[in-house]
This record gives C-alpha cells, structure tokens and sequence, in this order.
C-alpha cells in the first residue's frame, strides 16, 4: 500500500526510526482500524522485494517494520530475506490470524476477539498489544497472555476513540498487574506521519 520513513508510534519501540512497509489486504477488519484503506488490495503498486529492500535501506532506516492490512497473508519469507541482506532490524505487526512467515527480530501480535490468532504465532510474540475499547477488553486482555511466553512484553493501549474513558481503567488494571505496561499512539498525539 505504501512506503515510509518515520518513527515508531507506539508499542516497545515507540520513538524509533523505522522504514514501514504497508502491505495492502486485510480480511480481519477491525472497527477502529486507522488505515481502512489498506484492507482492499487493488489499486496499489506491486513492487519487488528487492525494490522495496533497496528503498528501505536508502533512506538510513535500520530497522524495518512491516505492517498492514494483515501482513502475514503473503508469504513474507523473500522479502524479509532482501530487507535482511541490505542489514535491516526486522520488525512484524501482525494480528496472528496467519501462519508466520519470514524472518524476524522483533513480533508484535495484537490479536482481534473476532478472529483468533493462532497459537505458534502468540508463542513466538515479543510483544503483545492488546486494543483496549471497553473493559471486557482487559479481562481478554489477561486471558490471551497466558498464550504468549514469559519473556514476552505486554501492553494495553486505548483505543484511540475511547482513549479519555478507557485511560484510567488501563492505568487501574496495570497497577494491579504490574506485568502489563501501558502503550499510547504518541505518533497521533504528537503528528508523526
């Protein structure tokens, strides 16, 4: 769908140099998606792995992040090989409704009530976003990190629509489970593109 050189907005990362990779196609479709217009695949350029890893690796990035749409309805193996080779980080936002492909340094799953993501892709997540648009959320919320590792970050971000009522109840449930850490979409309050 569309290239770009940013900062990281949110989750682990937030404030980092990134080149972003958005893949058009998404059939999870989520209400509060901010970039419905990636869920449709046509009418965007179809590039190269080695276009796009040639891009990413002009514009000074170290870490690529790639992002949708759902990404991991294409196999993501050749192209992460390419970003790879021009010695790219590599980063996945995903949903985990799709078996994982590629290679990668970094996997963060926000998965959707309405469409589960799949076990050995919550066991390989480095970072578990959970949306938090209601406080039922929360409750699910505690339910899907007990399918991910140890080792992994967990986050609760307010959906950004609900952001003002659901703000002091994420900031409640995180001081009384000290595991879970609170996100916020900084590029959004601070209008990173």
């Amino acid at each position: 769908m569309e290239t770009f050189y940013s900062l990281q907005g949110e989750g682990v990362f937030s404030g980092s140099p990134a080149y972003f990779i958005r893949l058009a196609g998404c059939d999870v479709g989520c209400v509060w998606c901010d970039v419905k217009d990636s869920w449709d695949i046509a009418g965007y350029p179809q590039l190269e792995a080695t276009e796009l890893a040639q891009q990413a690796a002009t514009s000074g990035a170290r870490m690529a992040v790639i992002t949708g749409g759902e990404p991991l309805m294409y196999d993501l193996t050749v192209l992460t090989a390419a970003l790879r080779k021009k010695g790219l980080r590599m980063h996945l936002e995903t949903s985990g409704a799709y078996p994982l492909s590629g290679e990668w340094d970094w996997i963060c799953v926000s998965p959707k009530k309405f469409k589960p993501a799949l076990p050995a892709v919550m066991q390989r997540a480095d970072e578990l976003k959970i949306i938090v648009a209601n406080k039922h959320d929360l409750v699910w919320a505690a339910e899907r990190a007990k399918e991910v590792t140890q080792d992994c970050t967990l986050l609760l971000q307010p959906e950004w629509s609900k952001a003002a009522a659901m703000l002091p109840e994420i900031i409640s449930f995180v001081k009384q489970n000290p595991a879970w850490r609170l996100s916020l979409q900084t590029h959004k309050y601070v209008n990173i593109p």
